[in-house]
């Protein structure tokens, strides 16, 4: 039996489609993309380095510590950015209320199955895996802390590498990512129009 069937065995044939809502057709093809992007992941698991980083990633994205960390360094920094960092920190805690209350309540997805050894060691969330929280605090983060800051490259570079992990590591389907992420890009958009980026030092 392949890493794959063991590992995600709502994908194997006959059996029954995760529960998503909507056409069966839709769930379908859903379980179809779930599945093919994870026999190409199923290839790269299993390198040392890969691995390290991967599972450091989805480490650092629980409970967004990552971002937080970012976050606070903006905020001691010369610029010293406090209320931006409220700002964020503020629109970070109420995507983790929404997303990890009602949201995931809603779909009650089962995680893929993982029944081997794991190269390090992983915190293993339980509740329902639709859709990511690491994705979507991932893109409020980026969203966020991109806005008139040079460095943006680093926060979406490092928000892609902790949302993909969530799918390296077994936690996630693949389309949890992606639906995650989506949420993500619209909270942010809807707290830069809601909220405006405060003024920085010096400015009127």
């Amino acid at each position: 039996m392949s890493l794959l069937a063991r590992r995600s065995p709502d994908i194997r044939p006959g059996e029954a489609v995760p529960r998503l809502g909507g056409p069966k057709g839709l769930a379908r093809a859903v379980a179809v993309f779930d599945a093919a992007v994870d026999r190409r992941v199923d290839r790269v698991r299993g390198n040392p380095t890969l691995d390290r980083v991967m599972y450091t990633a989805s480490e650092l994205g629980n409970f967004s510590l990552i971002w937080h960390l970012f976050n606070t360094t903006r905020a001691v920094a010369p610029d010293r950015r406090l209320s931006h960092a409220v700002r964020v920190a503020t629109v970070l805690g109420l995507e983790a209320v929404v997303v990890n209350g009602p949201v995931k309540n809603v779909f009650r997805r089962h995680r893929p199955v993982w029944e081997h050894e794991r190269p390090l060691r992983l915190r293993v969330p339980k509740t329902s895996s639709f859709p990511s929280g690491h994705a979507s605090s991932a893109a409020v983060a980026a969203g966020l802390l991109s806005e008139r800051d040079n460095a943006w490259p680093l926060y979406y570079g490092a928000g892609a590498i902790v949302a993909a992990s969530r799918v390296y590591v077994g936690v996630h389907h693949a389309s949890d990512v992606v639906a995650g992420a989506v949420l993500g890009v619209a909270m942010a958009k809807a707290a830069q129009r809601l909220w405006r980026f405060p003024a920085l030092p010096g400015e009127r």
